[in-house]
């Protein structure tokens, strides 16, 4: 089985969601028969995310992630980053400081497994965590002093794939975030997540503008749709807005969760959502993507 828990499904300035990162976990059998999952994976740690990770670990299907009413940040295996704004990589060095030095102090340093494209990675470091996590006792560190490395290269029709309880596969695919001059010109990354066994698939959109062309058949491939939405009308939009959102077929917005959207949301005029799509996605419950 493959669950997933938003941590927060809120855009990078909410206040009352969270922002939007997501726990993955897989199973081999399932959260009822198990105390913890086999391995875990996170997508995105944002500013807000230490704060609700700790939330969610207070409920009781999730304590295996807490100790001493702490997070035991040991417990997550792999993290996987989409790009480097603040709400989708803040938490990294709360939770690289707390495996290298908190842990360290009861057992040894964990060390989970980062990964990204390269160049998201060899960025990451270098514009985002080496000002705070480069310096250490009596030397410097690099990225691969805190994670072990997991670079996703391009390949003829996309990028490298990585597994989880090998039946899980993910890919990345680019995403139409920003452009500074081009289309895909700063690194930024949707997910398809597959179930190996069955064929069935899950779409992850990232942050993005509306890219419909490029999505549809992911879209129309996958039983269940996450996708980023801004409420707001702008010519600069840098998510997909809801308007646009709702000119897509009938079939792919009925199985569309929505997230990443703003504090508003509940504000009776954004009624009609659940009627045109799977409604706006729950923050800290399980999705089931796969039995």
């Amino acid at each position: 089985m493959l669950t997933l828990t938003f941590l927060g499904v809120g855009s990078a300035f909410a206040k009352r969601n969270h922002q939007s990162n997501a726990l993955i976990e897989a199973w081999k059998t399932s959260p009822d028969q198990q105390d913890e999952p086999d391995d875990t994976l996170l997508v995105d740690f944002g500013c807000t995310g230490p704060t609700a990770i700790h939330q969610l670990q207070q409920k009781p299907e999730f304590a295996y992630l807490a100790v001493d009413d702490r997070t035991n940040y040991a417990k997550i295996r792999r993290l996987l980053v989409t790009h480097q704004h603040a709400d989708h990589i803040g938490g990294i060095e709360e939770l690289a400081f707390n495996n290298t030095f908190v842990h360290a102090g009861t057992d040894k340093p964990f060390k989970p497994q980062i990964i990204s494209s390269i160049n998201i990675l060899v960025n990451l470091w270098d514009t985002s965590l080496k000002g705070g996590m480069s310096p250490m006792p009596g030397r410097y560190a690099l990225l691969q002093d805190y994670f072990f490395i997991l670079a996703l290269r391009p390949t003829a029709d996309g990028f490298e794939s990585f597994n989880m309880l090998k039946r899980y596969e993910f890919e990345i695919f680019p995403t139409d975030h920003i452009q500074i001059e081009r289309k895909y010109d700063w690194p930024s990354y949707g997910l398809t997540i597959r179930d190996t066994t069955t064929g069935e698939s899950v779409f992850f959109s990232g942050d993005t503008r509306f890219d419909f062309a490029a999505n549809e058949n992911r879209l129309l491939a996958a039983k269940m749709c996450f996708h980023d939405v801004q409420f707001t009308e702008q010519e600069s939009a840098v998510h997909a807005t809801l308007s646009e959102l709702r000119t897509m077929p009938d079939e792919i917005r009925k199985k569309t969760h929505l997230y990443h959207y703003p504090d508003q949301w509940d504000d009776p005029q954004y009624s009609f959502t659940k009627d045109e799509f799977a409604g706006f996605a729950v923050p800290q419950v399980r999705y089931t993507l796969f039995e």
